[in-house]
């Protein structure tokens, strides 16, 4: 079972990068922002995540939590965001089509979450970024923006955790890193086929041939990451 997982709160001055730098970074502030119809509070917001008010974050399935100094709250404010974690069906469907790609493969055992990996999921009818309606913020501020200046700077301090380790985002959709690739490492791996009733299970690949599935690909998925401009 995944566990949450704590950060420590982020230092001031980080406002020129509010955005991140990294390719899944930025594909969550676009998600976030394009969920959003305050974009002056989120202008806000932004400059509330690099003002070093924003406490230590934790992050666990289905939710980012955080206190944040604001000089309007003498005690301080508490403000979290949710996102719907994948159901069961929903992940094996992800895994299994992941498992059909070698180059995902690869780069998920070896630590890597691939840019292609958004793809999959879509392949897979899963989403993984969040769209409209998928965030839930909360605050104790009387704002009543969706989401607030403190949810959402939360928000954007998210970015720079993925900029740090893109496994954060499966972690909030309900699997931590270890998780996953005991999954696609230990098979056997479910895989749902169009030739009988929802939900029937096929075995996949048994250890050994896994192994050499994950052996041939290591290659070339080190050869696609180097040459993804992340």
């Amino acid at each position: 079972m995944s566990v949450a997982r704590g950060f420590p709160a982020f230092p001031a001055s980080r406002g020129t990068a509010a955005r991140g730098r990294s390719w899944w970074a930025r594909a969550w502030v676009a998600a976030v922002e394009d969920t959003s119809l305050e974009h002056t509070t989120l202008r806000r917001s932004r400059r509330v995540a690099g003002s070093g008010r924003v406490g230590p974050i934790t992050v666990s399935p289905g939710k980012l939590a955080a206190a944040v100094d604001d000089p309007d709250a003498p005690d301080g404010l508490h403000a979290s965001v949710g996102l719907a974690v994948l159901t069961d069906d929903e992940w094996a469907r992800l895994l299994d089509q992941v498992a059909a790609e070698s180059g995902h493969l690869a780069a998920l055992l070896s630590g890597e979450v691939p840019r292609a990996l958004v793809q999959a999921a879509d392949a897979a009818g899963v989403s993984l970024l969040p769209g409209i309606g998928d965030l839930d913020p909360e605050c104790d501020c009387p704002d009543w923006g969706n989401p607030c200046v403190h949810a959402g700077a939360l928000c954007y301090q998210v970015a720079w955790l993925l900029d740090e380790d893109p496994f954060v985002l499966l972690l909030l959709r309900g699997r931590d890193r270890d998780e996953i690739v005991s999954a696609l490492s230990a098979g056997p791996v479910r895989r749902v086929t169009g030739d009988g009733p929802a939900g029937a299970d096929e075995q996949a690949p048994d250890d050994e041939r896994l192994a050499a599935l994950v052996e041939r690909a290591a290659g070339r998925a080190r050869a696609l990451l180097a040459a993804d401009p992340a």
